[in-house]
């Protein structure tokens, strides 16, 4: 099973940000794009209650099952077991996990446009996530190159996130005297954070 190593950090100034990135040598990989998440559990949240979550993507035309085990350790990355698997048809997927039982406990929606550097190693990558509560890059990699990243966009760990976007949302809707729904754009027409 791959182990996910990743944080988030808030974007104040987006243009600032995308500048640094491509004066440290990323190039956009994967254009902006719209991803609908589904997170579907039992019955009394049992795979929350145990730290898991299973979520289905859909995105650029194609659907991804995931599966997060509980995160490991308690330090500043977000760490924690993860099993991908695109399938084929995200519908008929949606209702095989309904007759085994699951139901969709949370959606949310974000832009992303993800960027690379070629000579960085293995599975490195800065994400920038447009969501209906801000903006935020999130950098997954090994531990030294997320630091070492994150230092040279000039961001300190003390800025590092490792909240998942699910409790973001939750504390946004706190903050903001919103009632928790679904993370998702009012141009979707459906439920979700206005004036984000």
């Amino acid at each position: 099973m791959r182990r996910e190593i990743e944080v988030k950090l808030p974007v104040h100034d987006a243009r600032a940000v995308r500048r640094r990135l491509a004066e440290m040598g990323f190039r956009q990989v994967a254009r902006r794009s719209l991803e609908r998440n589904a997170l579907f559990d039992f019955r009394g949240r049992r795979l929350r209650k145990a730290g898991s979550l299973l979520r289905l993507r859909l995105e650029r035309g194609r659907s991804l099952l995931t599966f997060k085990g509980p995160r490991v350790g308690a330090g500043r990355f977000k760490e924690r077991p993860e099993i991908e698997a695109g399938v084929s048809d995200g519908d008929e997927t949606a209702r095989m996990l309904e007759a085994l039982g699951l139901r969709v406990a949370f959606r949310y929606e974000k832009y992303r446009t993800l960027y690379r550097r070629r000579e960085d190693p293995g599975h490195t990558e800065a994400a920038f996530d447009e969501t209906p509560i801000g903006i935020y890059l999130e950098l997954e990699g090994p531990r030294a190159w997320i630091d070492k990243v994150a230092r040279g966009l000039g961001y300190r760990q003390r800025d590092y996130i490792t909240a998942s976007y699910g409790r973001l949302y939750l504390g946004w809707c706190e903050a903001h005297g919103r009632t928790p729904g679904d993370m998702l754009f009012p141009a979707t027409g459906r439920e979700g954070a206005r004036g984000a």
